[in-house]
């Protein structure tokens, strides 16, 4: 196996939000994509990552391969590649390890020893969203950051014209709308308005995935899971499926 990267932002800005999430992961690699599934210590979040073989520039890999490492020695290591730099990752299975190359002004190399994790399959839940919403990722950025000021959670309303989002405590309450225009398209199977409570810390995790695409698309349905999406059109998939709030705040 031999994957060379010319923009490795793609892996390490994933990989930085994974992280937030979980410890340890299992990447599968066949032809078409590198592939991680994995769901929070606590089952609130399901992560699902695609990073595709016409992302790269030289993607070698003789047959189906899976290999599992820490995700906190991984993002070190990504944290010293430099925008400039190309990413070239080799499996040594002889030595057990992950090789990672940053070619750029110098060449740097590390050895990052892979991991056994007991881990069960990981099965995408099919779900079917009657309100699907896409919007600028940095608009979304702003809005939980308002309303996370003031409490735990989060409520999610869809209406025809508009997004809202808005959170409420004892001394406060936040709302921030978002109307149905150039930069925001609302899709809905139903003419009332449509609301879910989502967790304020995840959200603020999640969202870090603006730095990965310009727009992203939120799924969800009342006391449903709410699923967040950010794709880069032939290089890249990454989307959360987050449980929904049902305890009071």
């Amino acid at each position: 196996m031999k994957l060379i990267l010319a923009e490795p932002r793609f892996l390490k800005e994933s990989i930085t939000i994974i992280s937030e999430l979980v410890n340890e992961v299992n990447f599968k690699i066949d032809k078409e994509k590198i592939e991680l599934i994995a769901m929070d210590p606590a089952n609130v979040a399901m992560i699902i990552f695609k990073l595709l073989s016409s992302a790269f520039i030289e993607y070698t890999v003789e047959k189906p391969t899976e290999f599992a490492i820490s995700l906190a020695n991984f993002k070190q290591i990504l944290r010293r590649v430099k925008p400039t730099d190309t990413l070239v990752l080799e499996l040594d299975s002889q030595k057990n390890k992950l090789k990672i190359q940053l070619r750029g002004e110098s060449n740097r190399t590390f050895h990052q020893s892979l991991i056994d994790i007991e881990e069960n399959e990981q099965k995408i839940p099919d779900l079917s969203f009657p309100i699907k919403i896409e919007t600028n990722s940095l608009v979304l950025d702003e809005a939980i950051e308002d309303v996370g000021i003031v409490a735990e959670s989060v409520s999610l309303t869809a209406v025809s014209d508009k997004f809202v989002i808005d959170s409420e405590s004892n001394l406060s309450t936040a709302k921030v709308e978002i109307l149905k225009d150039e930069e925001t398209s609302i899709t809905t199977e139903s003419s009332e308005e449509v609301t879910a409570k989502y967790s304020i810390e995840y959200l603020k995790k999640i969202i870090k995935g603006s730095k990965l695409a310009d727009k992203v698309l939120l799924s969800f349905n009342k006391d449903y899971p709410l699923k967040i999406e950010y794709n880069v059109l032939d290089k890249l998939s990454f989307s959360v499926i987050l449980a929904p709030r049902v305890s009071n705040d």
